[in-house]
């Protein structure tokens, strides 16, 4: 055995000690403060991080003044005394918030009957992040501008969409049919959105009288043929901004101590990726607020991570490795230089994917073989745990219907992982591809259900450590040339102690997918993946997407649009029309049935996995189980959505989280409704 696979066996026997103690580490929540002293750091369910805050003595400027409206249960901030609304903040300098839907619609002779021109004008030190965000057009008789400010002079860009025929459409392409989507410029800091029409849809009248403009964040939003009709119930969509502190450069801001903003010790200044003012981080090796005076703290190093191989647990673990030596030594460890020649130095043409913790590469090895090359985005120390994680978590698996690790790469600062190379893409984009989905029949369909479920299955029951995967979806299940389904993306799962049955974590995983009763408690079990499979069950049967600000606001969540279908025994109304056959009517209500038992509220009022797995292949073979046949009594059975439970935003650890919007809007009787009241900007 040569010196580099000792020392991957050697590596991975200190990871697997660091991760089974990794669990009650994540629980911890960080030990600093994030706002100024006697200063709320909240708002409802949002963090307010100085330079921010909700009174004068608390925020750095007033810039950075947030209301927090308490009229809402729970309360919800905004944009000094704007409308607003923000969701999310972030040190690292962006900020989400929702923003308005411009509407031109008309009646069937052709006379206007609603229009609006939403505009937003930031307070100074905020711009519009143009590479998350969209300018966006939805119409079939459509043209739209968007104008405003950046930097000191004025910007207008827009684009057109014409259709003629609802069959024109295509689903998640914006490309002027329908829908178009452009880019707009750097450090825009207003915005003003005009839409026009060129026949008062006239010539579309039978299946299209209204258009839609909005600028929105373009990973929170995806063009389907229903957005003719169902944006009218939309008010707002999520945007990211961008925030930095003054208008200068770190080198003109230090020349002023009084008011320069970084003011931790152990803090440094650097510029943004858009060009504007500056930002301040914490040193390497520190975490906190770089803002506060002493905000950054050093980071608490696990307890014997170098030592760990000498202690007791340690040559137990080593011994337990040395007899799994045998399938170990089938995971290569690759070079730098190779993996630079497969993916061509890692060229953007050879990007096959993008998401998680990292960026997805095609590769071709000197023997000819085909391969994904996993990248972490940057070396942070969060990143690298995930990189860890999932390399502790697939060198335990050996599973056909899992996505193989082939080795990964030591040598680079960067963490690398291989694996082999899964040609057919996601299971997402066959069900949410207008043209994949007419060729993946029910049969097709139910089939990678059964082998999705019997994979978590075997996670949760026959692994030699349980594992949970936490993050289940129709993206993270890939297909073969064969349509045989290769779960994937491990980065985020965990190894369950043989004596527990659930663990203590910040909540992590995907909105839409989440576990509500692991979101309210942070007590994450194997039936949080149960409630993720029922999603992807629903995704199936409807092809319809987990979250969608598309669909009317009470609809947005698919889950509990589906339990709310059931419950009104309209089942067939909802699913998708490439699924419904006279002769499989039968089966499709039984998995509806085996969905909707995935999706009770309580975790043990779930079926396992195994259970689930076993209905499913029973259904191909004809048979039945009993478990599918219990109800359960009063308002259990129905979701926590249908409850009233609303917090689709999902906190994750590290820089790994997917966020949704529950989008409750304001309404507004005029454009002077939504205008943010601004400073003197000095621009």
């Amino acid at each position: 055995m040569g010196f580099l696979q000792i020392q991957f066996l050697n590596l991975l026997a200190i990871l697997v000690i660091i991760a089974s103690s990794q669990s009650s580490l994540s629980a911890t929540p960080p030990n600093f403060p994030i706002a100024k002293p006697n200063c709320t750091d909240r708002c409802g369910n949002l963090s307010i991080p100085y330079p921010f805050g909700t009174t004068p003595e608390c925020y750095q400027r007033y810039s950075f003044f947030v209301t927090c409206n308490d009229t809402f249960n729970p309360p919800r901030a905004f944009i000094q005394n704007s409308s607003i609304e923000i969701r999310d903040i972030s040190l690292d300098g962006q900020l989400r918030a929702l923003q308005f839907i411009g509407r031109d619609c008309y009646s069937q002779n052709g006379t206007r009957v609603s229009y609006n021109k939403p505009w937003i004008q930031l307070p100074r030190f905020f711009t519009v992040n143009n590479t998350a965000n969209k300018f966006t057009i939805i119409g079939c008789d459509t043209y739209g501008f968007i104008a405003g400010w950046w930097l000191s002079r004025n910007y207008t860009t827009g684009c057109t969409s014409i259709c003629y025929a609802e069959d024109d459409l295509i689903g998640g392409s914006c490309a002027g049919l329908g829908c178009c989507q452009i880019p707009i410029p750097k450090q825009v800091w207003q915005v003003k959105l005009t839409l026009k029409s060129y026949h008062n849809f006239s010539n579309v009248s039978s299946f299209n009288n209204c258009s839609y403009a909005f600028l929105v964040e373009e990973s929170a939003f995806r063009f389907s043929p229903e957005n003719l009709t169902n944006l009218r119930n939309v008010k707002k969509l999520p945007m990211v901004l961008d925030w930095a502190i003054g208008n200068g450069t770190c080198e003109e801001a230090k020349r002023n101590a009084s008011s320069y903003a970084c003011k931790s010790v152990n803090s440094t200044c650097y510029k943004p990726d858009n060009g504007y003012g500056y930002r301040c981080s914490c040193f390497e090796g520190y975490q906190g607020n770089p803002y506060l005076i002493n905000g950054c703290q050093e980071k608490k190093k696990k307890k014997n991570e170098r030592n760990v191989l000498s202690s007791k647990r340690g040559v137990l673990l080593q011994e337990k490795i040395t007899r799994r030596r045998k399938s170990l030594d089938t995971a290569t460890i690759f070079s730098e230089l190779e993996l630079q020649k497969a993916t061509n130095n890692f060229h953007k043409d050879m990007i096959i994917g993008q998401g998680g913790f990292g960026t997805v590469y095609k590769g071709f090895l000197s023997d000819n073989r085909i391969v994904a090359v996993k990248k972490s985005k940057k070396v942070n120390p969060d990143q690298v745990e995930q990189f860890i994680n999932e390399m502790i978590i697939l060198s335990q698996i050996n599973n056909r219907n899992i996505v193989k690790l082939l080795g990964c790469c030591l040598e680079t600062e960067v963490p690398l992982l291989v694996y082999e190379f899964i040609s057919n893409g996601s299971l997402f984009e066959h069900i949410h591809d207008e043209t994949k989905a007419h060729s993946l029949s029910w049969e097709m369909r139910l089939k990678i259900a059964v082998e999705t479920a019997n994979v978590l299955a075997y996670l949760h029951s026959a692994a030699s450590t349980p594992i949970i995967h936490r993050d289940v979806k129709s993206a993270n299940i890939l297909l073969d040339d064969n349509l045989t389904a290769k779960v994937s993306d491990f980065g985020d799962s965990r190894l369950v102690p043989l004596d527990q049955t659930q663990l203590s974590t910040m909540v992590h995983g995907t909105s839409g997918y989440l576990d509500p009763e692991y979101m309210q408690t942070n007590k994450l079990t194997a039936k949080s993946d149960v409630y993720s499979f029922g999603v992807v069950l629903v995704e199936l049967l409807t092809g319809k997407t987990a979250l969608s600000f598309a669909r009317p606001e009470e609809d947005r969540n698919l889950a509990n649009l589906f339990l709310s279908i059931m419950k009104q025994e309209r089942l067939f109304e909802i699913l998708e029309d490439n699924v419904v056959k006279q002769e499989n009517n039968e089966q499709l209500m039984k998995v509806a049935l085996v969905a909707k038992s995935c999706l009770y509220v309580k975790g043990d009022d779930r079926p396992s996995m195994k259970e689930v797995a076993i209905e499913l292949e029973g259904l191909i073979l004809g048979e039945k189980h009993p478990w599918i046949q219990t109800e359960h009594s009063g308002e259990d059975k129905e979701s926590m959505l249908e409850a009233g439970f609303s917090g689709s935003i999902n906190v994750g650890e590290g820089n790994s989280t997917s966020i949704g919007f529950d989008s409750t809007s304001i309404g507004f009787d005029s454009v002077e409704d939504h205008i943010v009241p601004s400073e003197g900007r000095g621009r």
